[in-house]
């Protein structure tokens, strides 16, 4: 999508450090939590001062300025006073911050919740590697058979992949535990993908089918918040996605919404490939409801 290090493109850089946040620690996690804090103090301090402030050294605000997808510390100065520039146009949408206190309104609550879903998609579409996308699809589309991995919160993702895949006539399972997953893995061919979805891309229970499925030639789609991980590393494709988190809901339970909008437009775009397919079993299936039952003449 857009140029990730061109200042006041995409999404404001409190929601990309928020997003970067879960991978973040020791001396960037302790500037990440300054600039959070102190987003207008930040905007006027030069290295120095800021890695005086966040109590780690220049090198850490550098490598902080990178972690974040910027190219310098300049330029997250820069990026941080365009935020706040923006933060003074009417009817602009201003950030409220992830924290929601004891004494809030429900209506607060709602609003904080529903500001950094928003945001979480619009970054996770923003940083989306379209051509990433396009050939996981292209993988989908031709596959003999679909493994989908993925646990505990992923998994209701992975279940949904699997309906929206199985809809349009792809051969697709998934497997929300190991076992069942290891089992599937073995059985793969080089004819066949596997989408793996995690949140830290670090998960156990997902990792090992998926190194079963890469011994069987199976090519491996990764869905994921950090590019960086070991899921990330393993797969032919990454797919990453944002997190925004908030008071009572982080890491892999923030990461839903954007996981949802990856699988769905990975659905689609599969959709289109095999639109003659797609097509027709939509056709087929579209009358099927679970709740009506059908009077035989």
């Amino acid at each position: 999508m857009s140029d990730p290090s061109a200042v006041g493109a995409g999404p404001d850089i409190a929601d990309r450090v928020r997003a970067t946040l879960p991978r973040l620690t020791g001396a960037l996690r302790l500037v990440a939590d300054f600039v959070l804090a102190e987003p207008a103090v930040a905007a006027e301090l030069s290295t120095a001062a800021l890695a005086e402030r966040a109590g780690v050294s220049q090198a850490s605000v550098t490598r902080f300025a990178q972690a974040v997808g910027l190219s310098s510390h300049q330029q997250l100065r820069i990026a941080l006073a365009a935020q706040l520039g923006r933060a003074e146009v009417p009817g602009w949408s201003t950030d409220l911050g992830p924290l929601i206190n004891d004494d809030d309104t429900v209506a607060r609550v709602a609003t904080v919740v529903a500001n950094a879903d928003i945001r979480a998609i619009t970054q996770t579409v923003d940083q989306l590697d379209l051509e990433a996308l396009d050939r996981a699809a292209h993988v989908l589309a031709a596959a003999r058979r679909i493994d989908v991995y993925g646990v505990g919160g992923s998994s209701t993702i992975a279940a949904e992949l699997e309906m929206r895949l199985f809809r349009i006539g792809c051969q697709v399972r998934a497997w929300p535990e190991i076992h069942g997953a290891a089992t599937s893995a073995a059985l793969l061919t080089a004819s066949d993908a596997v989408v793996a979805i995690s949140h830290s891309g670090a998960t156990t229970e997902v990792m090992e089918p998926v190194e079963l499925a890469q011994d069987r030639g199976a090519q491996v789609i990764a869905i994921t918040s950090d590019p960086r991980s070991p899921l990330a590393a393993a797969a032919d494709e990454v797919l990453a996605t944002a997190v925004l988190e908030t008071t009572f809901r982080s890491g892999g339970l923030a990461a839903r919404h954007s996981q949802l909008v990856v699988t769905d437009c990975l659905y689609i775009r599969v959709a289109q490939l095999t639109s003659y397919r797609a097509a027709n079993s939509i056709d087929l299936t579209k009358s099927i409801s679970p709740h009506h039952t059908r009077r035989r003449r």
